[in-house]
């Protein structure tokens, strides 16, 4: 199965992914991490990636989409995946769509979480970090003593995309982006609504019976 997550950042659809790839048995493909991957290696994408996010840039669309192609060409992708992050513009969409038929390839459904905007904000507003990988939230996970790891005892931070201005940003372009998107997919019959303001497990179970699936 075929599948492209879209939704606001917050949304949830990193979660989703995860559990869907485990009940689908196809790889969770996330562009974010890869560029991640990439910088945190420092492979020549990494170093090109790096250097147009630093900027304040946009990684282009056509390199987006050779990632992405790259990506898809592994064995693991054989019988399907879960894409998040990608198409994220209308251009990208075409061009995935154009590369898709060329090997005789469709998309088979496209699951578009929705999410009250003063929600998201609230919940990643609240998201804390520690250097050794736990994740806080100061209102649903708190750790026992504030500003502190439970587990290392090391300072927690808040990473600047968690920071309120940010976040109110990012969702102001991810709603210019991404309305073209939602009529582009609507037009192929592919698009499934899904309520990410639910619990995980009511969505992911909203998800897994569109689908026609069993959660």
């Amino acid at each position: 199965m075929r599948l492209i997550l879209l939704g606001p950042p917050g949304a949830g659809k990193g979660t989703q992914a995860a559990l869907l790839s485990g009940a689908l048995k196809v790889p969770h493909i996330s562009t974010g991490d890869i560029f991640r991957s990439n910088i945190k290696r420092q492979t020549e994408l990494g170093k090109m990636v790096s250097g147009i996010l630093e900027s304040g840039g946009l990684v282009p669309d056509d390199l987006t989409c050779k990632i992405v192609k790259d990506r898809l060409m592994k064995d693991d992708c054989h019988d399907g995946f879960i894409l998040d992050g990608f198409p994220r513009t209308l251009p990208q969409a075409e061009m995935f769509e154009k590369m898709l038929d060329e090997n005789n390839q469709r998309i088979d459904a496209v699951i578009n979480i929705t999410a009250n905007d003063a929600v998201i904000v609230k919940r990643m507003s609240g998201r804390r970090m520690c250097s050794c990988g736990k994740v806080y939230h100061m209102v649903s996970h708190p750790p026992k003593k504030e500003g502190i790891c439970d587990f290392c005892g090391s300072p927690l931070y808040i990473r600047d995309d968690d920071r309120e201005e940010t976040v109110i940003s990012r969702l102001k372009t991810y709603h210019d982006q991404t309305s073209p998107l939602i009529g582009f997919y609507s037009r192929r019959g592919l698009i499934i609504e899904v309520d990410g303001d639910k619990p995980i497990k009511d969505t992911y179970e909203e998800i897994m019976a569109a689908l026609g699936r069993k959660a």
